[in-house]
């Protein structure tokens, strides 16, 4: 089984501009809105942090965690956020390593419970995540699924 590197942003904080480029890649959320999180994460200002897995030097997982990830339950934060793996590597527990890391850590500093907006059905649950509630989404014409992390 190959081997992969999993860390919190701020243990290799050189990856800011790398990482932020390659959430955009992903999502189409402009690059500066990532960045101004992840310095947020960086200067300490937000405990919401960012996450990847790398191949070498090569990001292929990661994912965020912001206030809200854009639906109506202001009320249910912090959410996981752009939850991501390369295709060629899905299949092999790298998302799910990234969410056992995102729990832990905010566990650890206190944050708990988590949410996180999705269309998957049955993925979550895998990892200890249970389905919430329906939610709606910015501008989404349909609700989307809300999971919680206890």
């Amino acid at each position: 089984m190959k081997k992969y590197t999993y860390m919190a942003l701020r243990d290799r904080t050189e990856l800011k501009d790398q990482a932020a480029e390659w959430f955009h890649s992903k999502w189409g959320v402009p690059k500066e809105a990532y960045l101004e999180c992840m310095e947020a994460y960086l200067d300490g200002t937000t405990e919401y942090g960012w996450y990847l897995c790398l191949d070498g030097n090569k990001i292929v997982g990661g994912m965020g965690v912001i206030e809200n990830d854009f639906h109506d339950r202001k009320d249910l934060s912090p959410n996981v956020c752009a939850v991501y793996t390369e295709e060629e590597y899905r299949g092999q527990g790298i998302a799910g390593h990234l969410l056992d890391m995102v729990v832990d850590d905010l566990k650890s500093k206190g944050i708990t419970p988590v949410y996180l907006v999705t269309d998957h059905t049955g993925f979550y649950e895998r990892y200890g995540w249970d389905f919430l509630c329906m939610v709606q989404g910015d501008g989404e014409p349909d609700m989307t699924r809300m999971y919680i992390h206890r």
